[in-house]
């Protein structure tokens, strides 16, 4: 787990950086910023129109008495995605825009339904059901 949130907390800004500097040098700092500010813009439009749509989904869900797990699946990668498209960077945008695009988030949730499933079996954390 050290590994991981080392990765995330070092090793990510330190590419993002690098990012940059590479792309302010091809493209030009001014445009740099520019495509900073429009991937914020842009997924936060997408988070609220993504998010919406999900409430809509979990509402429908409880409505007829089923369990909302796909659409509260889909709201955490939402926020997930939409916080990393707030987040100025070309790596934390890419996996932003993966996690809010509807077509490329079913991948996504199926590996995050593994991933709990394994904590599930090895009893790290428990779900609990009506």
């Amino acid at each position: 787990m050290f590994r991981w949130l080392f990765l995330l907390i070092i090793i990510v800004p330190a590419l993002e950086i690098a990012l940059f500097i590479w792309a302010g040098q091809i493209i030009g700092a001014w445009w740099v910023i520019l495509l900073i500010i429009a991937t914020g813009v842009i997924g936060a439009w997408l988070a609220k129109q993504q998010g919406l749509e999900t409430i809509r989904k979990v509402q429908s869900s409880v409505g007829v008495g089923q369990e909302p797990a796909d659409a509260l699946l889909d709201g955490a990668c939402i926020l997930i995605g939409g916080t990393l498209l707030l987040t100025p960077g070309f790596i934390s945008d890419a996996t932003g825009f993966l996690l809010l695009l509807p077509l490329t988030r079913p991948p996504i949730k199926s590996f995050i339904r593994r991933i709990i499933m394994k904590l599930v079996d090895r009893n790290t954390i428990t779900i609990y059901r009506r």
